[in-house]
């Protein structure tokens, strides 16, 4: 007999939506294979849910234009009892501070989370340990795969290593799908920085605040993200962040305003492009080195032959070097940015618990 792992989904923008359309495509495929039936009794967005006990189907946005209701979290939980659903994992596909102040709660309710999310794992040191003592005390499992890297599997790998005795000496890489592509196509293309940015945004590689992407806060979350998974006990103020916007422009408070301004910018990109030897390109790379103890995210110029330096479009490569791996390192390498791909990582995330819910029940029994 087959599991229902039922899903509750928060965020149903551009990644939610896409893991709906993936959930419902491949559930046949799923419940074949895996034994399990995958539902989503309940999507929400910020100030709007939708229940349906069996789950949604194909014309899930109708119905929550329909019957969506203003809802509280509570009304959450008290549905899940009412309608004893079980197996329940949480997914947060929304980038909401103030939702991620619920995951203590929803642990302490015995439910499990996915997340793309990264606020959670980025907040004070003392936040971070007392959610794991939350989750270990419950016996409840949280997932975030997608948190670095969209799908690709550098979370799980650097675990791994670490889990096995593996001793990391430096983690160094390309993590931010919107930096790889203006990077990319500003070292390759005859194009103003402007441009480029411009059709990073046209593409939706960029925040609708460009500045938000070349303030190098986002790779430092991920950086810190990493080097917490591997046992060190840091804060986001322990990394030196290298800011892409010109010192000249970081007073600049308003984006049009700054939007004003992009001549200065091209010029500034200019001029460190004219000093670039044809045989290495522009990368902003996230850098954790374990040996001296320094974490930081920055401009580099890296050779076109390295796996870095090959990088094409928005993906992203990370280079974990090793006891293992101390010459050649360890690369993990694709698609960096993209609804499908993080909707997918999501996925991939939730199937890694319903299979441990689905082991532990057929043990139980």
């Amino acid at each position: 007999m087959n599991t229902t792992i039922n899903i509750i989904l928060f965020g149903i923008g551009n990644v939610g939506s896409t893991l709906i359309k993936q959930v419902l495509a491949t559930n046949a495929t799923i419940s074949l294979k895996q034994g399990l039936n995958l539902e989503i009794p309940i999507i929400a967005n910020s100030t709007t849910a939708f229940f349906k006990t069996n789950g949604i189907k194909n014309n899930w946005q109708t119905d929550f234009e329909i019957f969506g209701f203003p809802y509280k979290i509570n009304d959450i939980i008290r549905y899940i009892q009412k309608e004893e659903l079980g197996n329940i994992i949480i997914v947060d596909a929304t980038a909401s501070r103030k939702f991620v102040k619920h995951y203590k709660a929803f642990f302490q309710q015995g439910y499990h989370i996915v997340t793309a999310n990264k606020i959670a794992n980025t907040l004070s040191l003392d936040y971070y340990n007392s959610l794991r003592t939350t989750i270990l005390n419950n016996w409840t499992h949280f997932n975030y795969e997608t948190n670095v890297g969209a799908g690709l599997p550098i979370i799980e790998t650097l675990r791994r290593l670490s889990d096995s005795g593996e001793q990391i000496h430096k983690i160094r890489g390309v993590f931010s799908g919107s930096l790889s592509y203006i990077f990319n196509t500003f070292s390759e293309k005859q194009l103003l920085f402007s441009e480029v940015l411009q059709s990073a945004q046209q593409k939706g590689f960029t925040e609708p605040d460009i500045r938000e992407d070349l303030s190098g806060k986002d790779v430092a979350r991920k950086l810190l993200i990493l080097a917490r998974e591997i046992g060190l006990q840091k804060e986001l103020s322990d990394i030196a962040v290298e800011s892409l916007i010109p010192s000249s422009l970081e007073e600049i408070h308003y984006l049009n305003d700054f939007n004003l301004k992009l001549n200065e910018l091209d010029r500034y990109y200019s001029d460190l492009k004219v000093k670039k030897s044809a045989n290495h390109v522009f990368r902003y790379i996230g850098e954790l080195d374990v040996l001296n103890g320094t974490l930081q995210t920055k401009l580099v110029l890296e050779p076109k032959t390295s796996a870095i330096g090959q990088l094409r479009g928005a993906d992203a490569a990370i280079e974990i070097f090793s006891e293992s791996y101390k010459e050649q390192p360890l690369v993990i390498q694709g698609a960096g940015a993209g609804s499908a791909v993080t909707a997918r990582g999501i996925l991939t995330d939730i199937l890694k618990i319903a299979k441990q819910l689905n082991t532990f029940k057929l043990v139980e029994a």
